[in-house]
């Protein structure tokens, strides 16, 4: 099966894939159905379902929101990366910037090694827990971009990424529907954690016009030192 890029894949993002960028697009579309047979990657293997859910999708958060004001290189940090989404595509389109893929599944950061070196992608990649690895001094305040996906709910989310980002840096947590309790909730949550929400960002996708947003959020103040909290913690008592 083929991944088929519509013209509407570029114009909703206002970036448009090299030739090389399609057959490795197509590549890691190849690599996830094979990886899916030991690793359980994904449900969407459709093409154009996978192409819009999981590759459009992903490039969405960044393409155009961000992407007009970069004027060098950033460092980027995708934690919970499961199947390498977002983080891997964005290191296809993004190949100047320093992408870290985050996840706590060991062969899942195994695969996606191996994927990123089929695609001669710089990509690093840790097998950890958020919570370990925003506290360690190597990661800790290092990133100008943390992303999460489909991983919790916004407060855990806010937990995982901002320890993580620079002062300045922004933190995308990507939603599907976003409601007003939400937002109250990462609100408060963003605050006691040195952000701030700086806007919410909402969509269709470009076939199937599913409804996403995407919430961006900015680290203003240092995260406190005793955040993220040990292992388990921000999911069992969120803020």
């Amino acid at each position: 099966m083929a991944l088929v890029l519509e013209s509407d894949w570029s114009q909703a993002l206002g970036w448009t894939p090299s030739i090389q960028q399609q057959q490795q697009l197509q590549q890691i579309y190849q690599a996830i159905l094979q990886g899916n047979q030991q690793l359980n990657l994904t449900r969407i293997t459709e093409p154009s379902e996978f192409l819009e859910k999981h590759l459009w999708d992903s490039l969405r958060g960044v393409f155009p929101p961000l992407s007009a004001s970069v004027t060098q290189p950033l460092s980027l940090i995708d934690v919970g990366t499961g199947a390498g989404f977002p983080g891997l595509p964005l290191a296809l389109a993004c190949p100047d910037w320093r992408v870290t893929l985050l996840d706590s599944t060991r062969k899942k950061v195994a695969f996606l090694e191996a994927l990123a070196a089929e695609l001669n992608l710089p990509v690093q990649s840790i097998a950890g827990r958020a919570e370990q690895v925003g506290q360690m001094a190597k990661y800790r305040a290092s990133f100008d971009i943390a992303t999460i996906r489909a991983v919790a709910a916004p407060a855990i989310c806010a937990e995982y990424t901002l320890p993580l980002l620079k002062l300045g840096g922004t933190a995308i947590l990507y939603r599907g529907q976003w409601q007003a309790e939400e937002h109250q909730a990462l609100e408060s949550a963003a605050g006691q954690l040195g952000g701030v929400i700086e806007r919410v960002d909402a969509f269709a996708t470009p076939q199937s016009q599913s409804v996403r947003h995407c919430v961006y959020l900015k680290k203003v103040q240092s995260t406190p030192p005793e955040f993220p909290r040990l292992a388990g913690i921000p999911s069992q008592k969120p803020l």
